[in-house]
């Protein structure tokens, strides 16, 4: 059973995978000159970037290469080291907390989507069905764990401290009446631990990876309104107005790319009012 409330540094690095959408010598990054080359995940990122790349920037005078990555830091590390001229997978909080944390200077150029976090359980079908005592693991980057905390409160499973931000972890528990026990791991290893545990926060990229259905299989669910973890079409700062960036947002904004993201992923990703 799923329910709406209101309401990703993780991975160590893994293996890069290229999705081959372009070739040509060397230029901004790692494309040819007039290539926008776009660091993703594969899922729903990468899709989506098919989707425009397949139908939408042929027509927009865009030419699109994208690489797909395996863990949520060497998107952002190559994109500051300029292998990358733009990338798609993050929200803004993690975003700030990397640039904080890895001295980087990325910034946002708009929202895409809303890959809503969920809750998975392979015993339970609601969180207020937790045993006492159930180990619950959620992600071990902060940015994220301070996201699946808020997500558990957001039901009442715990309580957080009231000056709690997007950072918080188990230390900003104030409330646990179901004396929850929380086992931090790297995000890509959560849906493995679903044999082991009661419960898992997972990320939506890595639940699909996993074979879960976010709109299904969570039983709990972050909505749309008011959700500050919209993944977010990303640059290194001065590029922001590059007019191949600028193309690509206007597709990732369009109507048609909404009802792309609408019908293929049925709820498990939401599309956003750009803010």
């Amino acid at each position: 059973m799923r329910k709406t409330p209101l309401v990703t540094v993780a991975a160590a690095a893994l293996a890069l995978g290229l999705t081959a959408c372009g070739s040509g010598s060397s230029g901004t990054g790692g494309g040819s000159d007039d290539t926008l080359v776009v660091g993703a995940t594969a899922v729903p990122a990468g899709e989506v970037l098919t989707y425009i790349k397949d139908n939408l920037a042929e027509d927009a005078g865009l030419k699109l290469e994208i690489r797909e990555f395996t863990d949520y830091v060497l998107p952002n590390t190559a994109l500051q080291e300029g292998s990358l001229d733009a990338n798609l997978y993050q929200n803004k909080p993690y975003l700030d907390d990397f640039n904080q944390a890895k001295g980087t200077d990325l910034v946002p150029v708009v929202d895409a989507y809303l890959p809503p976090m969920g809750v998975y359980s392979k015993t339970a079908d609601d969180v207020t069905e937790l045993a006492d005592g159930a180990t619950v693991a959620v992600p071990n980057d902060t940015t994220n764990e301070g996201r699946a905390l808020r997500l558990l409160a957001s039901e009442g499973v715990i309580t957080l401290a009231k000056d709690a931000g997007t950072d918080a972890s188990p230390a900003d528990v104030t409330a646990n009446p179901r004396h929850l026990k929380f086992k931090e791991l790297d995000p890509a290893q959560l849906p493995r631990s679903l044999d082991d545990v009661a419960a898992a926060v997972i990320n939506n990229n890595y639940a699909q990876d996993a074979g879960l259905s976010p709109a299904k299989d969570a039983i709990l669910l972050e909505s749309a309104k008011d959700n500050p973890y919209a993944n977010l079409l990303a640059v290194k700062r001065g590029n922001e107005d590059d007019p191949r960036v600028k193309t690509l947002a206007g597709l990732l904004t369009s109507p048609e790319v909404r009802r792309f993201i609408e019908d293929k992923y049925q709820g498990s990703v939401l599309p956003v009012t750009p803010r």
